[in-house]
């Protein structure tokens, strides 16, 4: 009986560490590859001593990031997409709108990098207007650098930014004529399509978020560049399609933020689809779980996603 009881106590023993074994390796099969966005001296750069903190909203980064989701294997389509969070300039709402969202989609097939960028500041960079576009330019340029490596299709590698994010992901979708960043190869820095989700676009008085145009271009910013970086005075002819949805109440980000983005788009001819709810205000995707299936949608109609 006691050999019978030792039997029973060793194989429990045993039954559990094998189950603690596979609950491990299911994890580090599931775990996320976290990249470094610049393979050595990080541009526009300079020392300090500030340090990121924060857990699952960062502040103060220093070492911009892309953290890669991959798609899920039987409905993978080659399209990536790079997800901005927002956060005014001043955080980066890294969970909330960049993970979530991320999760979502590479469930649909859609491979998602989200982007933890540097934010303006005068104590990490030589020029603070450009450090975020020069993260959002680099992150297209890994990914689609990278596309072969992680089986995308090289044209269909999308941007999509929330709230100030959502200023940061059309600034690249606006500004990819010109290299912030180094780019020997001429890599393309246009991404195919954007995803711009409660954005702020302008930097004009009447429509700006003033929070996110003080961070980043301060206080009183000159004229030359309150126009080069309103990017609804930067659409043309070549811009990428879009995808844009707001709230009509929401008053943090005008929604004619979106509204006179969508116009310049379609006056200059570049594919846009828009949804505005009614109610939800700012950040209404934490309160309203089907905010997304009509983005899928537009996704599955422009071949993002396979049907």
């Amino acid at each position: 009986m006691k050999k019978a009881n030792q039997y029973f106590r060793d194989t429990n023993k045993t039954r559990l560490l094998l189950i603690c074994y596979f609950l491990f390796f299911s994890v580090l099969i599931q775990a996320q590859e976290i990249i470094n966005l610049y393979p050595s001296k990080i541009p526009n750069s300079k020392p300090t001593e500030l340090k990121e903190s924060g857990i699952g909203m960062y502040k103060d980064v220093t070492i911009p990031t892309l953290e890669y989701f991959k798609p899920n294997a039987e409905k993978a389509s080659g399209a990536a997409v790079i997800i901005v969070p927002g956060g005014g300039y001043s955080v980066v709402v890294y969970n909330g709108e960049g993970v979530s969202t991320a999760k979502a989609l590479a469930e649909k097939g859609i491979a998602a990098f989200v982007l933890k960028y540097r934010l303006p500041n005068d104590a990490i960079m030589v020029d603070k207007k450009i450090g975020p576009l020069q993260d959002a330019q680099q992150a297209i340029k890994l990914v689609r650098d990278n596309a072969d490596k992680w089986g995308l299709d090289r044209n269909k590698i999308g941007i999509m930014g929330f709230s100030a994010g959502g200023h940061l992901a059309s600034t690249a979708a606006t500004h990819f004529e010109k290299s912030y960043i180094d780019n020997k190869e001429n890599t393309s820095l246009r991404p195919d399509f954007q995803i711009l989700v409660y954005p702020v676009i302008s930097m004009t008085n009447a429509l700006t978020h003033g929070g996110s145009r003080d961070n980043l271009l301060e206080k009183n910013p000159s004229n030359d560049d309150i126009d080069l970086f309103s990017n609804e005075l930067q659409v043309k002819s070549n811009t990428p399609l879009a995808y844009l949805t707001h709230t009509a109440d929401d008053t943090t980000v005008d929604v004619d933020n979106s509204i006179q983005y969508f116009e310049k788009l379609r006056h200059n001819k570049v594919d846009a689809e828009m949804h505005i709810y009614p109610k939800g205000g700012h950040g209404f995707i934490f309160k309203h779980a089907g905010w997304i299936t009509p983005l899928l949608d537009w996704m599955k109609r422009n071949q993002f996603i396979k049907e």
